[in-house]
């Protein structure tokens, strides 16, 4: 059987909130998650919350923001951090632009795989990171 957040179109296991994301379904069946109309949304989505950390001033580097993320009071963070360094190659403390592919695609990647406990289709991924830079990237 797939994780929640796979069966949720929702690979980063995005909470549910006040904030709507593109490709949010209306009505989520999931008490606690929010449900996604297509994997790729769900991505996507990710790829929002991440840049909207860096802009917002949350945080830069994959330390600062699986911090945020994923705190301390619900998850190993510094475990969770520790594997998606590993996976994506990009060490914790190196600034993120979070409009490079070649940086965002390998992090979300790595962060859907702890999520999930299995390794993200990168094409899915990829699919995502179009969505997002479509809306984001600079004009």
């Amino acid at each position: 059987m797939s994780s929640r957040g796979l069966r949720n179109r929702n690979p980063g296991n995005i909470r549910r909130s006040k904030v709507h994301y593109k490709g949010e379904k209306e009505f989520s069946t999931d008490s606690a998650f929010k449900q996604f109309e297509t994997l790729e949304a769900g991505y996507r989505a990710m790829f929002v919350l991440l840049h909207t950390y860096r802009v917002r001033g949350y945080g830069s580097t994959i330390s600062q923001m699986i911090a945020r993320y994923a705190p301390p009071s619900e998850n190993n963070t510094e475990a969770y951090i520790a594997r998606v360094e590993r996976m994506s190659k990009i060490d914790r403390h190196t600034p993120l632009d979070t409009l490079s592919e070649e940086q965002m695609v390998p992090v979300v990647c790595a962060m859907s795989a702890v999520e999930n406990g299995v390794v993200a289709e990168r094409a899915a991924v990829e699919r995502g990171w179009q969505m997002f830079v479509a809306d984001f990237a600079k004009k």
